[in-house]
């Protein structure tokens, strides 16, 4: 059975997708709600996915959200150590570790078909090993300077074709692209 894995994620101009401590308030500009947004929306999006797969730290920030924002989804964490999952996600949080290759064959053996891969270093290990069919990535108009970079580290190179670029009114850019050698 073969399972798409896609990235759907928001990142600065220059390439980051928090500050260095992990800080994503930069992404929340009450200016950035003025206009309504074009391309694939996050609703869209997450509506074709059987579960997340995401890393601890990225994890750990969605815990202090106000609300759990993934009610319906199954969330899958990858972590080498142990990890604390709140009473209240029992059941809809799983703890994972192993290569992204190991865990992609697992989630397919339970019948998943489409994963979203969140997180800098998840995604990064992810695109080590080739697992990535898709890139929609969303530019917001802020250079950060410094902090955590959506792409890092050592990865064999992947050629992309572009399926679609949109630009929506407060100044974002939403890049689609196909990894071609998936």
């Amino acid at each position: 059975m073969t399972i798409q894995c896609s990235v759907f994620i928001a990142a600065s101009v220059d390439g980051y997708i928090a500050t260095l401590d992990g800080g994503i308030e930069w992404l929340a500009k009450p200016e950035y709600n003025a206009a309504p947004l074009s391309g694939l929306t996050y609703e869209a999006f997450i509506a074709s996915v059987d579960a997340i797969v995401m890393g601890r730290k990225t994890f750990e920030k969605v815990l202090s959200f106000d609300a759990w924002p993934y009610q319906a989804i199954q969330v899958v964490v990858l972590s080498n150590t142990d990890l604390f999952i709140p009473e209240q996600l029992a059941g809809a949080v799983q703890h994972e570790s192993g290569r992204p290759s190991d865990i992609v064959a697992r989630l397919a053996s339970m019948g998943m078909q489409h994963l979203y891969i969140d997180g800098g270093v998840t995604i990064q290990g992810f695109l080590k090993e080739g697992l990535i069919d898709e890139f929609t990535i969303t530019r917001i108009p802020v250079l950060l300077g410094d902090g955590l970079p959506l792409f890092g580290g050592v990865y064999p190179t992947q050629s992309l074709t572009l399926i679609e670029a949109v630009a929506s009114g407060n100044g974002f850019v939403q890049e689609r692209y196909k990894v071609e050698n998936r």
